[in-house]
């Protein structure tokens, strides 16, 4: 299954703080011909940078049918997307989202065991699999004469998931194995991530105050009863969205979903995900001591918004100038010119619900965290008082425009826009207004944004120290 963050050292981990995050599906205000629940064609949008034709089809049991049809492709991907993600974690068993990913490929009542990548393989596709705070997805590119095989697996699992006792406890060991490989002892591991992404939430707001990976203790408790409600509760038509793009015909892949998930029953009410006042906390200073780390660093995380929101493609544009790569501000203030850190970083962490903005730095010798702290604080400072550059603007909107576009020129980069879409802004042809989005920020939008979330009062700052002693 694909890993929440990738393997981390000191140069690697990150990146794997930007793998971990879901990817940026900025703005929408151009509006696209919708689609009615009847299936009509939606033609591509005219002038429209990236935009992906599509139709949009509503089951009666509920569940979501996205096709975006392509003559020039030679596969097609299938992404089937639930609306579960450690959001929806009560406390004493997170973790159970992520664990449950893996139980997803434990048989159904048709297929063994591992039958169902092993089919895809010998199918000549590839499968794989994700969870984030908001949703878990299941993906697959497979020949265009295999897209039969692919629905009836995802409908198989969907309908007769198999887990017994013997394999919930092997997964769980092998998502413990995972916790202490990736997290616990790499370098600026489980403790510093989680205090970075989930330790500027509030009590109020448990859903986005966790990691999806899960406490050690709350996976062993993990009960085979409770893996049956939870695919009852969550792995059902009405909570759940196909997405198919490629080489397809529209119609024939319509009747193989009606098909193979038309009769599924729509599931029960499902409990409300809350997150009341998540940064009145805020603001927080915490330490933390790594034994596997051998250079001090700072981690600051400063209360953000919804992924949704009128200001996300501002704070995505600021991520862009403030901190991704060598032409950003700490890059150019922290490491190439004051020559204090080896690395540096910024970008936001927008979810469905509130989101953050992150900004990490690790030391150069001899220099400690607070030295740090004060200049990252001078470079945020310098956008909030002072304002960016007409070139800064420029860059930043190509560069967030640009990965979009290039995300979309494979089967599965469109499938997973629609997705994301869909499922961020309660609608699959917001997609088409990516770019749009991102054009219409401005200079004022950027300097605003950076002053209203980016201030002392409205953040966690975690500072790491090489050597025993920490809280893990």
């Amino acid at each position: 299954m694909m890993p929440l963050v990738q393997k981390a050292g000191v140069a690697l981990v990150l990146l794997a703080l930007m793998l971990a995050l879901p990817a940026p599906a900025a703005g929408e205000r151009l509006q696209t011909p919708s689609v009615a629940a009847s299936g009509a064609p939606v033609g591509t949008p005219s002038g429209t940078p990236g935009a992906i034709p599509f139709e949009e089809v509503v089951l009666e049991n509920g569940l979501t049918l996205l096709m975006a049809p392509d003559s020039m492709a030679t596969a097609v991907a299938v992404t089937v997307w639930y609306d579960v993600g450690s959001r929806h974690e009560v406390e004493g068993r997170t973790g159970f989202a992520h664990l449950f990913e893996h139980l997803m490929f434990e048989g159904s009542e048709n297929v063994g065991p591992g039958g169902h990548s092993r089919l895809i393989e010998q199918a000549g596709g590839i499968a794989n699999a994700s969870i984030t705070e908001d949703r878990t997805n299941y993906i697959q590119t497979v020949p265009p004469h295999r897209l039969n095989l692919v629905l009836w697996l995802e409908a198989e699992r969907m309908r007769s998931l198999r887990v017994t006792e013997e394999a919930l406890r092997r997964e769980v060991e092998v998502v413990k194995e995972e916790r202490r490989m990736r997290f616990d002892n790499a370098p600026f591991g489980t403790s510093q991530l989680e205090a970075l992404h989930y330790g500027a939430y509030g009590e109020g707001c448990f859903a986005y105050g966790h990691s999806p990976i899960g406490a050690m203790e709350d996976l062993d408790a993990a009960r085979l009863d409770e893996v049956r409600a939870f695919h009852e509760l969550f792995y059902v038509p009405d909570n759940a969205t196909i997405a198919i793009a490629g080489a397809f015909d529209p119609a024939e892949a319509r009747g193989l979903v009606e098909a193979w998930f038309g009769e599924l029953p729509r599931g029960a009410p499902r409990p409300e995900v809350t997150c009341e006042e998540p940064f009145a906390h805020l603001p927080r200073t915490t330490e933390i001591r790594d034994p596997n780390a051998t250079l001090p660093a700072v981690w600051v995380s400063w209360g953000a918004v919804e992924r949704s929101h009128p200001d996300a493609p501002a704070l995505e544009v600021l991520g862009r100038i403030l901190g991704a790569g060598q032409s950003s501000r700490l890059y150019r203030g922290l490491v190439r010119g004051e020559q204090v850190a080896v690395q540096a970083q910024a970008f936001p962490a927008l979810r469905r619900g509130p989101g953050i903005f992150v900004a990490l730095a690790i030391a150069n010798q001899g220099i400690e965290g607070e030295r740090l702290l004060e200049l990252l604080d001078r470079e945020v400072e310098r956008i909030a008082e002072e304002g960016i550059t007409d070139e800064e603007l420029e860059r930043a909107r190509n560069q967030v425009a640009a990965a979009a576009i290039l995300g979309r020129q494979d089967v599965m980069g469109r499938a997973e826009a629609l997705q994301s879409a869909r499922f961020f802004f309660g609608r699959a042809e917001a997609a088409n207004e990516t770019v749009q989005r991102i054009e219409a920020v401005t200079a004022e939008d950027v300097r605003r944004v950076a002053a209203r979330y980016l201030t002392p009062e409205n953040r966690l700052v975690v500072h790491t120290r090489p050597g025993p002693g920490d809280d893990r």
